[in-house]
């Protein structure tokens, strides 16, 4: 009754009347971009010309097997263009290949009719895959190579498991981690872990905290059909998702529309005793500091002075010989000014970035400042998370 009410859903729904027949058989995959398709098809490309050449090296010329499986060209595909998924991870690839060759050189001994052994050997690999949790879709082939790969391949055995299958498998893995690696995908798809990393708690990030990985496993189980992406992975996507939604009802409120042009700056050359009575007095958290000319250097925070032993609790320099001798152990003077604690690094934005892309950086990073500078990185304007806080809100009721 499950599939019945779907077909009922689709075959009601206008928009799904309206598509021709052709344009039902069109997968729907959001197109990337030229730079990760050259990207893919180039990491296949060196994948399977590396698994083929040491696979000769190591193993011989002279060998009667085959030293690259076809199998090989659609593990190929998972591993350079969807690294991501959990069909390409290397368990999923080592485990999936390995297993559907064990299966189908074990049909092929056993079961005379080859229609009969590949038919077997598809279906007992595929439930084997399920239960040892490494579903691979090219294993498919490998088990019906071991059946119908020829004589050859019949007459070696348990060896094919082996050679070629396994040194394939590992051989492309290999390549695969190093390649996605050195062009910025990261593979193996590691999961993250949950919680909060900036708080060292177990909740997650406050704009994480809507759809759940438990609730993305456990639609995926009502679902009830393999799903090509992880369930850390859809969450990732409905999490930017939800983002770029709230950009679009947000309307074109930017940087420029909510943040504070009247600021306090500190210059680098001012004295901590300075910087400090500005951030207590005025119940700050942070202070940008400024270059003359009015450039973006960074910014100094309560945290940057607790971080600094040398300073007692009015902000002055605590001159003991404990902390003399402190400083000299570790061989770091004493700090003065505010560019000796301040943090250089930080983030910053343009005054025509829309309010939405701040959100996650101010809720989940702990930023509670965001520096609005200019393209010449001139500060032009502050934003605090009571400024973002309070523009959400407007925009949420219409004000």
């Amino acid at each position: 009754m499950h599939g019945a009410k779907e077909l009922c859903t689709f075959a009601t729904n206008p928009e799904f009347a309206r598509m021709s027949f052709l344009q039902r058989l069109n997968p729907s995959i959001v197109a990337t971009s030229y730079r990760e398709r050259a990207r893919a098809s180039l990491g296949a490309l060196i994948g399977i010309s590396l698994t083929g050449l040491v696979s000769s090296l190591a193993l011989g010329s002279d060998v009667n097997l085959p030293l690259l499986i076809a199998p090989m060209g659609a593990s190929a595909v998972l591993l350079f263009a969807a690294p991501t998924s959990p069909l390409a991870q290397p368990w999923s690839i080592l485990g999936g290949n390995v297993v559907a060759a064990l299966v189908g050189v074990t049909c092929a001994l056993l079961v005379p009719e080859p229609l009969v052994a590949a038919s077997l050997a598809i279906g007992l690999a595929i439930a084997a895959m399920l239960m040892l949790n490494c579903l691979h879709p090219p294993s498919g082939a490998v088990a019906l190579t071991a059946v119908l790969g020829g004589g050859a391949i019949r007459d070696a055995g348990y060896w094919f498991v082996l050679s070629p299958v396994a040194v394939n498998s590992a051989l492309i893995v290999l390549v695969a981690l190093l390649f996605n690696n050195l062009t910025g995908r990261r593979y193996p798809h590691l999961v993250p872990p949950r919680g909060n990393p900036l708080h060292a708690t177990s909740d997650a990030p406050p704009t994480q905290r809507g759809v759940t990985i438990a609730d993305m496993k456990t639609a995926i189980a009502d679902y009830d059909e393999i799903v090509a992406l992880s369930p850390e992975e859809l969450e990732a996507l409905l999490h930017k998702a939800q983002i770029r939604a709230f950009a679009r009802r947000s309307g074109d409120l930017t940087c420029r529309d909510i943040m504070s042009r009247d600021m306090l700056t500190v210059s680098g050359r001012e004295n901590l005793k300075t910087a400090w009575r500005m951030l207590v007095t005025r119940q700050l958290t942070a202070l940008p500091v400024v270059t003359s000319s009015g450039e973006l250097e960074g910014l100094v925070s309560l945290a940057d002075f607790a971080g600094h032993a040398a300073l007692d609790r009015d902000g002055g320099l605590k001159r003991g010989l404990r902390s003399r001798l402190h400083a000299a152990v570790r061989r770091r003077r004493l700090p003065e000014s505010v560019a000796d604690v301040m943090t250089r690094r930080v983030q910053s934005a343009l005054p025509e970035t829309p309010i939405g892309a701040l959100v996650s950086p101010m809720a989940d990073q702990g930023i509670h400042l965001m520096p609005i500078v200019d393209h010449q990185n001139r500060l032009v304007g502050i934003i605090t998370q009571s400024d973002l806080l309070a523009a959400l809100f407007e925009s949420r009721t219409g004000g």
